[in-house]
């Protein structure tokens, strides 16, 4: 009974170890933005429109449709790791260290939500993102040449 109960206790303390980190409160509204506007990891190129329609992804604040939306296929712990150890600093961004695979969305038809109709396309890309405190808050772009730096 006496090891049942240490290992319980080893159990809780090691579990509230690892706890995962709270976004701080004056980052927390751009981040879940950028979680709406740019992470799906169940994303295709066949539902760009349901994504964005569903998502109310628009030109600035208004009821523009978005020229062009990318969406990251993974999923948010792994693309937050761009922004410390998976990332280079560039500038005042982080490039990812590993590309990430992506489905850009680019506006065919429409002006106004709810007739934007958008053609997604498939790729893989180093992506570049604006961090804040750690977290993920810009997705900048993506680079399409793994050749090239920054």
């Amino acid at each position: 009974m006496e090891i049942l109960q240490s290992a319980v206790i080893f159990l809780l303390v090691f579990s509230v170890s690892f706890t995962a980190a709270e976004v701080p409160a004056d980052v927390d509204q751009r981040y879940q933005k950028f979680l709406r506007q740019h992470v799906d990891a169940d994303i295709s190129v066949q539902k760009c429109d349901r994504a964005m329609s569903r998502r109310k992804i628009t030109a600035g604040t208004g009821n523009d449709c978005k020229e062009v939306n990318t969406f990251i296929q993974a999923n948010k712990d792994r693309i937050t790791t761009v922004c410390g150890d998976a990332g280079t600093p560039v500038n005042n961004l982080f490039k990812s260290n590993q590309p990430f695979p992506v489905v850009t969305c680019k506006l065919k038809s429409g002006n106004r939500r709810p007739n934007c109709q958008y053609r997604g396309t498939s790729s893989t890309r180093y992506i570049v993102l604006g961090c804040d405190k750690g977290w993920p808050v810009h997705y900048d772009e993506g680079i399409i040449d793994v050749n090239r730096s920054g």
